[in-house]
């Protein structure tokens, strides 16, 4: 399985033959690696329906035929555009023919561009035998430290611009709860807000965190474009 990173929080995981989409914002996007017509998803999962994450997944999804993992008001608002939509809510898990997904708290806010209010959520995937947890947009908060306790996470795609979500500070101790083997940081450097220095954060990962039962996490500073295969 491979991981690509795509710009901003987007990400195709894909085994060849199938292929995850997450948080498909593209177009607009100017870090995007990829444009919208150019990617024919297997699934799509959103974590929340701000513009910057929901971005080009109605017109992927007509096109492509993919259905789409999103909260439940969140399902319900794409669902009228006339996509086959799967709508679970916190805790819930949805499964597939290439894996799972499951939806966990994630502490943000979010509003569509047509105004529907919906709950943000970090997505845990397991695909091609590997659990990927994004953690969509989030500040620093306890509760990510249970995610691990159910499922060992091989890789965490982890937010660290600050300003909209925790900085690369609070992405650190983020690290510490979530515990996962690779920790691949994104939402940073997309806008003059959000900009930080990643290899700083990967240097703190490093050399802080580790556990008795493993070596240290390994954080992997992906280039849009770039694939990562754990």
């Amino acid at each position: 399985m491979d991981i690509r990173f795509l710009g901003h929080a987007a990400f195709e995981l894909s085994d060849g033959d199938t292929s995850v989409l997450i948080d498909p914002f593209l177009t607009g996007n100017p870090k995007a690696a990829a444009s919208a017509d150019e990617l024919s998803p297997t699934t799509i999962l959103l974590t929340h329906g701000h513009a910057d994450h929901i971005g080009d997944t109605v017109a992927i999804a007509k096109r492509a035929g993919a259905p789409v993992v999103a909260i439940v008001e969140l399902a319900n608002e794409i669902g009228e555009d006339g996509v086959d939509v799967f709508d679970p809510n916190l805790g819930g898990t949805v499964e597939f023919d290439w894996g799972w997904v499951r939806l966990v708290p994630a502490w943000h806010t979010s509003t569509t561009p047509k105004g529907t209010v919906n709950t943000p959520a970090g997505m845990v995937v397991n695909f091609g035998g590997k659990t990927v947890y994004h953690l969509g947009d989030t500040a620093l908060f306890s509760d990510l430290a249970l995610v691990p306790r159910r499922d060992e996470i091989d890789v965490a795609l982890m937010c660290i611009g600050g300003h909209y979500t925790m900085d690369r500070h609070d992405a650190v101790h983020a690290a510490d709860f979530v515990q996962a083997h690779t920790v691949i940081p994104c939402h940073y450097d997309t806008f003059p807000p959000i900009e930080t220095d990643a290899q700083a954060f990967k240097g703190d990962v490093e050399s802080k965190t580790g556990y008795e039962s493993r070596a240290p996490e390994k954080v992997v500073v992906l280039e849009p474009g770039d694939t990562h295969t754990p």
